[in-house]
């Protein structure tokens, strides 16, 4: 994908954190409204329980695309325990990966190489598996350019806001992240590749005005959608990151005015009490973009 291309797989408003070890939450996984479920290996699963969670994640990940949703699955991030995730949850129905703590270009490109091999023992074509690259550290905020870029793989990049927050010695708040998350957006959007996430924490799920302010100030920094780690989350973000149908007709209105300025010869003009230039048509061009990415789902 080129510098600036759209990208072609899903954009996801909605991200729900599911424990895979938790059947009931499985079960009603697909009700919850995401558009997609984010089967967790990770954090919402103790050391003890890992290897038995492994074992119980082809049948969750059977369940919730039986309906239709697409599939996350979040590993781990040791080695040893990465290989053992990805050997498991590269199968049919799984959308993409969620990589946590990704430190550089070579981490994304080991771990296409082993998803690879395990495509091919699935019989899955080369490719079907994305991944969703984490930024979670110091470190790897110097080599957020090249993460996103590391390969085809890469559909989308986040900010862990939580781990970083911790790894940078802060506070989880949006003004101290902020810089943070424009640089992820800026490498996201260089590499032609989704950037994820939420400028803040989402670990309060009670205070829904709160979540809702962040979602809305991420969405206006370039966000397109960010996970959730309790369903009434979701809505809020399935809602904040939809672009406003007003919008998207008045981006219509202005592509089509500002195309036939064009093939009258005529550069900015005129729209609807203020002048429009290529800037801001390239911006109702992608919102418009984002809107069928977003109809897309269905």
């Amino acid at each position: 994908m080129s510098p600036g291309a759209t990208p072609t797989p899903p954009v996801w408003r909605s991200l729900l954190y599911v424990p895979v070890n938790q059947r009931r939450f499985v079960d009603k996984a697909h009700t919850r409204g995401a558009d997609a479920i984010q089967l967790d290996l990770e954090d919402s699963i103790a050391p003890a329980e890992k290897d038995e969670a492994r074992t119980k994640l082809p049948d969750a990940v059977d369940r919730v695309a039986a309906h239709g949703i697409d599939v996350v699955v979040r590993i781990n991030r040791p080695w040893r325990i990465a290989v053992r995730d990805v050997e498991v949850a590269v199968r049919p129905g799984v959308r993409a990966l969620a990589l946590p703590k990704i430190a550089s270009a070579d981490h994304v490109r080991m771990l296409d190489e082993i998803v690879t091999e395990v495509e091919a023992q699935a019989g899955m074509a080369p490719g079907s598996v994305g991944f969703i690259a984490m930024v979670e550290t110091a470190d790897a905020l110097f080599k957020v350019r090249e993460i996103a870029g590391a390969g085809p793989r890469v559909w989308a990049l986040t900010l862990g806001s939580e781990d970083l927050a911790t790894s940078l010695g802060i506070e989880p708040h949006p003004d101290l992240l902020s810089s943070h998350k424009m640089s992820l957006i800026a490498a996201a959007r260089a590499a032609g590749v989704w950037p994820l996430g939420l400028v803040g924490t989402l670990a309060d799920f009670k205070d829904l005005d709160g979540f809702r302010a962040i979602a809305r100030h991420s969405r206006r920094a370039g966000c397109v959608g960010a996970s959730a780690i309790h369903p009434v989350q979701v809505p809020i973000l399935n809602e904040e990151f939809s672009p406003d149908p007003e919008a998207v007709a008045r981006a219509r209105r202005l592509v089509s005015a500002y195309q036939d300025a064009h093939a009258r010869g005529v550069g900015a003009i005129e729209f609807e009490g203020g002048m429009i230039d290529e800037p801001l048509a390239e911006r109702a061009r992608a919102l418009i973009r984002l809107h069928e990415a977003v109809a897309a789902r269905g």
